[in-house]
């Protein structure tokens, strides 16, 4: 037993801790919980605990259900919102199989995959999220609170009390948060949490989406990651901003480049573009995602500043991948901004399929394409083809074509990962197709 273990023991007997839940996620980013009683702790250290992975979407067939559950010490958190007596803490898990091996589909195992590719490399992968999310009256129709915007002190103190009371309980968890403001949207809040390695990072995406709604029920509300729950205003996105470190020095900083950029960073970043359309399966899972990802249109319909199209740029918040230039001399400071994803997506995996791509850019030498300067929404189709500018998948059933054919993307996830969550995404997308729409009832059936 190692001493982050013994420590863990030591806690809950301290603590009077009386349940652990034992945290995991399945292929969409679920979060999925067994509960031990702190007699049991000892005994899942050493030997994991077992559970039915067939329950679990896309874990397991029926013939081969067997899982073992073993808790990461590393991650153990007493939980703020349960009593302090006989209290519940929580541990992340990693997935094996009964004969002790790594199970391959665990999306903690597919990044875990990635990171270790790096670490040969001589890298360590950081990762610093903004994380956006609605808070409604329920979960049965999208109506806001209030009407406030960007950065706007809004009168309703149920909000700003929720957002404290979420960032305090996330500190209690040794999530540190770094800023948290109104956002476009009437409702609409950020909370950005600060860098952490990226296995870090995941873990504590899952437990910020818990949090949030465990602060909003609490207060009778509902807080929502939907990529897009109304159709007049801006959706939700989890701008990722990534860096590379070789030991404390950050591999994507160059104090002679006017971009501060290092080929490092401008080879990653390369690879981003490169692989952009076939990782949004992954990075934007949901049918829903995708009424984000919509051109700029004039008038009732904003797509706010959601990218479309395959593009970098500095300050330039229409590209795809942007160069944050607050501090440009600030070594530490340098990375660039990936703004597809959107915070309902499966956290490892969309990390584990960014890092791959940005990877095979340095892998391969990719030669980092012109900078956009320009507004890529008020760009031409003939001058975005001029540019080579691609866009971004326009709905799911594109995006799931583009990830089909990606041999990245099927090598990032593990064969049986992939298949099951091409499969999934198919299902998902021929429901959708078929189903008719309140915009199909209310248009066509007067006149047709």
């Amino acid at each position: 037993m190692d001493r982050q273990q013994e420590y863990v023991l030591r806690t809950v007997e301290e603590r009077d801790i009386r349940f652990i839940r034992l945290w995991f996620t399945d292929v969409l980013g679920f979060l999925k919980s067994v509960s031990i009683t702190a007699a049991e702790l000892e005994n899942a250290f050493s030997e994991g605990i077992g559970f039915d992975g067939s329950a679990i979407d896309g874990f397991a067939r029926v013939q081969e259900a067997d899982m073992l559950a073993v808790p990461d010490a590393s991650t153990f958190q007493i939980l703020p919102w349960r009593p302090e007596a006989q209290g519940v803490a929580r541990m992340f898990c990693d997935l094996v199989t009964p004969d002790g091996e790594p199970f391959a589909a665990d999306p903690r195992q597919v990044l875990r995959r990635q990171l270790r590719r790096a670490a040969d490399l001589g890298f360590t992968f950081y990762v610093h999220p903004e994380m956006e999310f609605f808070l409604f009256e329920g979960s049965d129709e999208p109506r806001p609170l209030d009407g406030g915007g960007y950065f706007d002190m809004t009168p309703l103190d149920v909000q700003q009390d929720l957002r404290r009371q979420a960032i305090m309980t996330l500190e209690q968890m040794g999530i540190s948060v770094e800023f948290s403001h109104h956002e476009v949207g009437p409702s609409q809040h950020e909370i950005d949490l600060r860098y952490a390695d990226a296995l870090t990072m995941a873990d504590n995406i899952m437990t910020f989406r818990l949090v949030l709604k465990e602060a909003a029920l609490q207060r009778g509300l509902h807080a929502s990651f939907m990529p897009k729950p109304m159709t007049e205003h801006p959706g939700n996105a989890m701008h990722l901003h990534l860096s590379l470190f070789e030991g404390d020095a950050n591999a994507f900083y160059d104090a002679a480049d006017p971009l501060r950029l290092s080929a490092t960073a401008r080879a990653f970043t390369a690879g981003l573009l490169t692989h952009a359309r076939a990782i949004s399966c992954v990075t934007n899972q949901w049918v829903n995602s995708y009424k984000r990802l919509t051109p700029y249109t004039e008038g009732p319909l904003p797509s706010g500043e959601a990218p479309v199209f395959v593009s970098w740029g500095r300050a330039n918040r229409s590209a795809l991948v942007r160069i944050p230039m607050y501090k440009p001399d600030k070594a530490g400071s340098t990375r660039v901004e990936y703004r597809a994803p959107d915070p309902a997506c499966n956290p490892y995996l969309a990390l584990a399929c960014i890092l791959a791509a940005g990877l095979d850019g340095i892998e391969r030498g990719l030669e980092l394409p012109p900078e956009s300067a320009d507004n890529t929404f008020e760009l031409s189709a003939a001058e975005r083809a001029a540019n080579g500018m691609q866009r971004l998948p326009a709905d799911l059933g594109e995006a799931i074509a583009e990830m089909e054919a990606s041999d990245l993307v099927a090598e990032t996830l593990g064969e049986h990962l992939f298949r099951h969550l091409v499969a999934n995404k198919h299902r998902e997308w021929d429901e959708y197709s078929a189903h008719v729409t309140r915009f199909e009832i209310d248009r066509y059936l007067p006149l047709l």
